[in-house]
């Protein structure tokens, strides 16, 4: 008979496996997180590692169901941070011992785009002595683009599928030329090729989305040999067309606590990569990304926009921490690190052990 017990004895785990751990509840929850919780212990440490967010613009040209800033969203007031405030943001996260940052935007693959990324990455690099690491999460590009943007300093992309199965995929994107499930593929790969520490993510507790997705996104994520990925809770937003399928959804405690289960099945499956405690986890509980850290997740993004742009950056509804200046953030997330028994690295760039042992063959 299958128990959660003799599961997590198995030295490799299958999709029927992870349907019932990702379905367990009560007493066996509790052995889950425990056990995934003791796995982080072992492979990765009590570290958690901080990636300064800065969220520099909601111009996007792609038009995905779900998302607050696509492209035919009129009522979304658009911005575009100047360099030169990018640049503050970069330097408060070197002066305040980071060790990395996360460029984040709408996608758009202009070369005024391209250009201006390009300048951005060299200039960090200069202000921080090469000493801040560089996450890039703007989207699909070409394969020149992404080796021109890692030349100049990035070492770090975030590219979320957001469903591995394709079907799925094309439920919550437009079935059209700059929507392509493929074309998403095709760049993971590449980031892969060029020598990226290449992550993804998945959003849970979408319209039509079962335990069976997520299984089969969790063994995505195994045999694409991901090294870090960052997963959250669907949140809808009233501006997009998703919205529609509401009466679809499942209570948001439910979609939170299926994230749960889900970072600690990842952690278990895929003991040595990066797992990210995502800011949407907070929008459903006040300490929803302390939650995850204590089950396995080892990274968080304290968000480090300048706050007048911060509230314009709305992926979805009721987003938290909109409010609050960079300053703020740094001392809460502090405290909330603490409050989930792990400690901040600061200064290092917490590169996933994952990345170097893939990268060896």
């Amino acid at each position: 008979m299958m128990n959660i017990q003799n599961i997590l004895q198995k030295e490799k785990l299958n999709k029927e496996d992870l349907i019932y751990m990702l379905s367990c509840r009560g007493e066996e929850e509790k052995i889950l997180y425990n056990f995934s919780k003791g796995v982080r212990e072992e492979e990765i440490g009590q570290s958690v590692y901080l990636r300064g967010l800065i969220e520099f613009s909601n111009i996007c040209k792609k038009d995905c169901l779900y998302c607050g800033i696509r492209k035919s969203n009129s009522d979304v007031k658009r911005f575009n941070i100047e360099d030169k405030h990018i640049l503050n943001a970069a330097k408060f996260a070197y002066d305040n011992k980071y060790g990395s940052i996360v460029l984040q935007g709408g996608e758009r693959d202009d070369n005024e785009f391209i250009e201006r990324i390009d300048n951005l990455l060299k200039k960090i690099k200069k202000l921080s002595n090469n000493k801040l690491g560089i996450t890039l999460s703007v989207g699909e590009q070409s394969k020149e683009t992404y080796k021109r943007w890692y030349d100049s300093g990035a070492h770090r992309y975030l590219l979320r599928i957001e469903s591995s199965d394709r079907d799925l995929y094309y439920k919550i994107h437009p079935n059209d030329e700059n929507h392509s499930f493929e074309n998403r593929l095709r760049c993971l790969k590449d980031l892969q090729d060029i020598g990226y520490q290449t992550g993804t993510g998945v959003m849970i507790g979408l319209p039509h989305q079962t335990i069976e997705n997520l299984a089969n996104d969790l063994l995505f994520f195994k045999e694409f040999n991901i090294d870090m990925v960052g997963m959250g809770p669907y949140i809808e937003h009233k501006d997009t067309p998703l919205y529609s399928e509401r009466n679809l959804l499942m209570p948001q405690i439910d979609r939170f606590n299926l994230t749960l289960h889900m970072i600690a099945c990842l952690r278990i499956l895929m003991k040595d990569i990066n797992i990210a405690a995502a800011t949407a986890l907070q929008a459903i509980d006040p300490i929803g990304r302390e939650k995850a850290i204590n089950i396995g997740a080892n990274v968080i993004m304290p968000n480090i926009t300048p706050t007048d742009e911060r509230a314009l950056y709305q992926l979805y509804q009721n987003k938290p921490c909109t409010d609050e200046g960079a300053d703020e953030c740094y001392s809460c997330i502090e405290q909330r690190i603490k409050m989930a028994h792990c400690e901040v690295k600061y200064e290092e760039w917490g590169d996933s052990p994952h990345y170097y042992r893939r990268r060896k063959g």
